[in-house]
Order: structure tokens, then sequence, then C-alpha cells
């Protein structure tokens, strides 16, 4: 069966929809063909042993004693499937009683093997089943679904896989307002799994077994797309695949694919993958992967999962998941690449490959040793990043955002060693016919009938060549732009220096400046209590009250003493202060004093530089910049060349000097093309203002 048959039969299928239109909108038909398709199958696979199994069941009823595993594999064993029923109806004999369909389709689905109707109760079919039967619609859906032979002579399990795919590919399609959480464009898995792949020597060594493992799977087509790839290449390879994912009806699509397959379905597990990692340990020894794909959920905030991350992180550290950091509560992506990573095989065991799709976020967000950029350094300062590609805008159905592919491993070819490579894969799409949600673009697949994007962007990615170039046509002009670039890994660290300038201030006891002293909080907050006894919190607002009258008359008095003497030395302002303090018996605390020196302060570049506690220049935060230092230069030689010939009173608290890491993937690309000249801009405003006239004329004429 060729692709154009899959599509064919999967679009044969699909087009039962038009039974449900009216009472079902177009993004709600996936809840009924789905199920039913797996039904079908499941119905077509079991006819031929299905006298066997009911006899088998009614043998196994004597046995009353019999546990429920040892009755459920022999009845699997008697279907020769993972999965089992034990109803004497089928799709056609479901028929024969239109007026009971409903209930007979509950007691069918009811008796088949648990694996089954969990995968039926997370699609909620009941409730599907109970609205085609109110809307009289489910009589002729069934008929019609009886009427498709899935039956294995005609349709073998991988060709039906294919089948499903594409079923699942057009109800995610039909429902894009929605589909990006848990569906990922073809095109852009099959480039992810060609990037993690095709450096890969040992995959056409006979019957290689290769665990393959995506903990965001969602419906599963990366997995589908990855075993696929091996397969092609190797006909005889044994490709493994695990996954977890706790969106019910993604999970029942996904396990429902690896059913029809003759896949492990077991493997796929259903849960939060944070909170309830489904792969820790087996036989002893820690879970591990050759192969991980994920395309984690954009911008979704972890704040339900936080409290056990959090316990986690502190308990375990770096033997644990989230050793390195926590990114912002806001976007848990991170999170999941440091998932991945603890499950990655040592490297002379094999090691491990990791693909993985990102919004921009995770390239740059997070202060110098904040949770992202302290996770970012980890990865980096471990040699794990291979390659980072910029993807085409508007890929993805519910988003328009730009996005990356992640390529990441620990055992890197010796050319790579300490080196990532940037990879602006920008310009390599073309526009689709009719857009899809918020997806317009499409990268070419040449399997497809279209430009081959997806070998372009690989052999790129193979080449590993610093300053690559590749020439596009914009506007029927062919523009050559560089596509690749090789950093060494510590280009992408930073040394974030903080830069100091004197606190430069004057002094002076006017009206108008002791007047602000009522807006000080130091000053405010004397007249406040936190007291819950009504008695004891009037007192105290009341003894607050007289001590900001004599604070008042403490600095009405300073102003008798030395009129409007304007200070340019705190010393000697804070000096004839302390003086009146002593005539007036009067003390300022230290939360008081800020306040005065804040009112009556103000900042005078021809002021005398303050000095803090140890005679040393103050700094005036207001005045406060920050430096990042590329890791590979001095930072005393950067901060002369660059700083201090525009401030030469600046200098560096080494105190806060902070090391960050960012991927500024987008500037490094960043080409500068000047505006046109302005001669062209009023040649085409005057010929446009020529047409306008033109069409002026011929309406008026």
């Amino acid at each position: 069966m060729s692709p154009e048959t899959h599509r064919q039969l999967a679009g044969f299928i699909w087009s039962i929809c038009n039974l449900l239109r009216g009472p079902y909108k177009r993004n709600e038909y996936r809840k009924v063909i789905l199920p039913l398709t797996v039904l079908r199958r499941f119905d077509c696979l079991l006819a031929a042993t299905k006298e066997a199994v009911l006899k088998q069941d009614a043998t196994l009823g004597k046995r009353t004693k019999l546990a429920e595993s040892v009755r459920e594999s022999l009845l699997s064993k008697a279907s020769g499937q993972s999965f089992y029923n034990t109803s004497k109806l089928d799709f056609q004999r479901l028929l024969d009683d239109p007026n009971n369909l409903a209930l007979a389709l509950i007691s069918y689905i009811n008796a088949f093997s648990p694996n089954v109707r969990e995968i039926m109760e997370r699609f909620a079919f009941d409730q599907q089943i109970a609205r085609m039967n109110e809307k009289n619609l489910l009589y002729q859906v069934i008929k019609a679904f009886a009427g498709v032979d899935l039956s294995p002579g005609r349709v073998d399990n991988i060709q039906m896989g294919y089948v499903f795919e594409e079923l699942i590919r057009i109800g995610a399609e039909q429902a894009n307002e929605e589909a990006g959480d848990h569906f990922t464009p073809r095109e852009v898995i099959k480039l992810m799994v060609n990037l993690l792949l095709s450096p890969e020597k040992d995959l056409t060594r006979s019957h290689v077994v290769k665990t393959i493992y995506d903990p965001a799977c969602g419906t599963g087509g990366m997995l589908t797309v990855a075993e696929e790839y091996i397969r092609q290449l190797n006909s005889s390879a044994q490709p493994k695949l695990f996954g977890q994912d706790w969106n019910d009806e993604a999970w029942a699509v996904c396990t429902s694919d690896m059913l029809i397959k003759g896949e492990e379905a077991d493997n796929i597990r259903r849960d939060d993958t944070f909170t309830k990692d489904a792969y820790t340990y087996r036989d002893g020894e820690k879970w591990t992967f050759d192969y991980m794909l994920a395309n984690p959920p954009f911008g979704v905030e972890w704040k339900q999962q936080q409290q056990f991350i959090k316990r986690e992180r502190d308990a375990l550290g770096y033997d644990g998941r989230f050793g390195a950091g926590l990114p912002h509560i806001d976007d848990g992506a991170l999170l999941f690449l440091q998932h991945m990573l603890s499950k990655m095989r040592e490297p002379e065991k094999g090691g491990s490959r990791i693909a993985i799709v990102f919004n921009g976020s995770p390239l740059f967000t997070g202060d110098a040793e904040s949770g992202p950029s302290n996770i970012r350094r980890w990865i980096i300062e471990k040699d794990w990043v291979e390659a980072i590609v910029a993807l085409p805008d508007q890929l993805f159905y519910n988003t328009g955002i730009s996005t990356y592919i992640w390529v990441l491993t620990n055992r890197k070819e010796d050319e790579r060693k300490g080196k990532v490579q940037l990879i602006d894969a920008r310009r390599f799409f073309t526009k689709m016919r009719k857009s899809l949600g918020k997806k317009r673009n499409k990268i070419g697949d040449k399997d497809e009938g279209e430009p081959d994007h997806i070998g372009e962007i690989t052999r790129i990615h193979g080449n590993f060549a610093d300053g690559q170039t590749w020439t596009f046509g914009e506007n029927g002009v062919a523009k050559t732009l560089v596509v690749s670039k090789v950093f060494d890994n510590e280009d992408f660290g930073f040394n974030k220096i903080t830069v100091e300038r004197p606190l430069r201030l004057n002094f002076q006891a006017t009206l108008m400046r002791t007047e602000r002293i009522r807006d000080e909080n130091g000053f405010k907050n004397l007249a406040t209590s936190k007291m819950k006894s009504e008695e004891t919190r009037l007192k105290e607002i009341a003894a607050g009250a007289q001590r900001q009258k004599a604070i008042l008359h403490l600095l009405k008095t300073f102003a008798a003493k030395h009129g409007e003497k304007l200070y340019k030395n705190r010393e000697a302002f804070l000096a004839d202060l302390h003086a009146v303090e002593g005539d007036q018996g009067l003390r300022l605390a230290a939360p008081e004093r800020i306040a005065v020196l804040n009112a009556l302060g103000e900042r005078d570049a021809t002021a005398e530089t303050c000095q803090d506690r140890k005679g040393q220049p103050a700094p005036d935060p207001e005045l406060r910049e920050t430096e990042n230092v590329p890791l590979k230069e001095d930072i005393q030689r950067y901060f002369e060349r660059e700083v201090l010939p525009y401030v030469p009173d600046a200098w560096i608290d080494r105190s806060k000097t902070k090391v960050g890491y960012e991927v500024p993937l987008n500037r490094e690309f960043y080409v500068y093309e000047p505006p046109r000249p302005l001669d062209e801009i009023e040649a085409d405003i005057k010929a446009l203002e020529g047409d306008i006239l033109k069409l002026f004329k011929e309406v008026t004429a």
C-alpha cells in the first residue's frame, strides 16, 4: 500500500464525518473518528480468533479461583493479540438491533481487555455514544465503519499505522486552535529525526536494538517518525519506543497507535512527567535511552508541580533531574530538557542523542546566575550542546512565534568537541496554499514533491562548516547569506560586571526640602503601629506623632542656625546636624537620619564624593550600570577600553560579578540592510501619484 493509498483510505474514513455535520463542529470530529477507527481495526484483527476466544472464555468462566492476570494472559494467547474481546458481538452484529445500539456498543466495548477499555475511557467515548444516539446519528456512523475493511489481509500493521497517523494529522489540523498542545507538524518531526539520527553509523548493523523516548509524547508522532527512519534504513532493526503524557486524549491516541502497529503499548505511560516519572530505574539501574525527542508545551507554567520539583532539587541535587537550576515559573521547557539529560546513557556505554523543540525563551531569558542562565551554563560547560537550528516562523498550528531545535549529545564527534554549531534555517520554507490556524509556512519535504528543505538543513548540520552560505531568492533578487556558524563553548559565556560611580550630593535646609521629609518612609512610619491591641496601637501612634514633631522642630532649628547654607560635603553637613541634635537633646535613629539625608539632599555633579563607613567612595545607585564581558576577555582590559574613557571616576564592584550564559542566535545572523535611498522612494511616490491621477481622470471622464 503506497503513501497515496494510505491517504485515500484515511480520507475515506474521515469522509464519514459528513454524517456528523450539524451536531458536531469540525474540531470535534476526531472524538468520534479516532476511537471508532481503533475499535474497527481491533474488530477486524480479532475476527479470525473470535470463536477461539469465546470458547476459552467459557472454559475459564468455570474456574472461579483463577487469577485475573492469568485469565487475561490466556485470553490474549487465544486471540493472538495483546488484547481480546469476549463479546459475541462485532460491528456487523451491532447493527442487528438499531433500537438498542447504544447499549450494545457499550457492552461490546466493556468486553474488551482492560488495556483497550482504558483507551476508550480516556477517549471519553461513552459521551460520544450518548451524543450520537441522542441526535440519531449512531446507527449510520456504525454502519459506515462496518463497511470499512481494515482486516490484516488488506491492511497490515505498518500500513494501518500510516492510515491512523494520517487520521491523527487530519484531526489535529481541523482542531488547529488547540492542536499545538500535543501535535507537532510532520515536517518539523522529520527534520528533528534527521538531525538526531543522520550522524549515526551503527543503525545499519544487523538486528540493532535502539531505545527511543519522548517525555511529552502527545499522540506519538515523534516516536513514529523516528521508528520509520530506522526501519527504512535497516529493516532488521528493532526500535523500542517509550513515551509519557498526561493528556488523556493524546495518551489514548498514542497508545492506540502502538497497539495498531503491534508495538509495546504498555511503554506509553499516562502521568505527569515531572511528578511521576515512569522511567526511573530498571533492574536496579538508572533507566536510560539511546535517543530522545520532545516538543514540550511552549510557555506553560509549572506552578502545580513546583513543590515536588523543588523538593527533588533540594534533596537530590545533581543526582536528581533538576540540580542545575529551575527556570521561571511561567515556562517549564528547560525542566523537560533537564529531565531528558538525566536519562542519557553513559558515553562509555554508547551515550545518547537528544532533539528538542523550544521557543526563543530558553536561549536567553534570565539574568546571569539566574535559574535559566545556570541551566544553560551547566549544559554548555558539560559540552552537550551540538547544534541549535532556528526554524521559520508560523510553522505550528497554535502559534506563529519563532522556534528552535536543540540537538544535544554526550558523545560528540572529535571535531565537534568544545564547539556549538548555530544554523539559521529561517528562510527554508514554502508558503502553504491554505493556512491551518496560525500555520502558514511549511519546511519543504521532497517526499511530498516539495523543495528538499529537510535534506538541505540536515546537510548543513552535517557539513559543520563555520561561515557556510546559502543563496535565497527574495522578491526576485538573489541574496547570499550565512546559514551556519561554529562557536567555542566559552563564546556563549560572559561575566556580568557592576560598574559604580561615586555618589555626589549637596544638602540645604530650605523650606521646600524640609517639607519633603513628610514623604519619606523613615518619617511616615513613625506614626504607625502593627500592634493588635487597640490601646497599645493608639499609644504607639501618638508617641510616633510626637517624635515627628520633634524631628520637624530639629530641622527648623537647624535652618535657623545655618540659614540656607549649601553643603557640598556630606560629612560636613552631618557634623553640623549632629551638633544641633546635641543642642536639642535629640539623637536621630538610623532610619530617621536616612530620611533627613534623602529629604535635604540633591544630586550635584560639582559636590564632593560621599564616603562610606570605611572611608571609600560611596556608589550612586542611580548611576549604577552593568556590562557583559565575554568570558574569553580580561575584565580589567575591557573596563579600561570600554568604560573608563567615558566615565573616568567609575570602578568595578567585583563582589557583584556574576557568570552568565546565553545564546544570541538571532543577533549572530543579523545582517544590516540600509534603508532605500530617498530619491528612489520619492520616485515611487510620484509614480503612484501619477497612477492615482490617471484613475481619477478615467472616473471623471
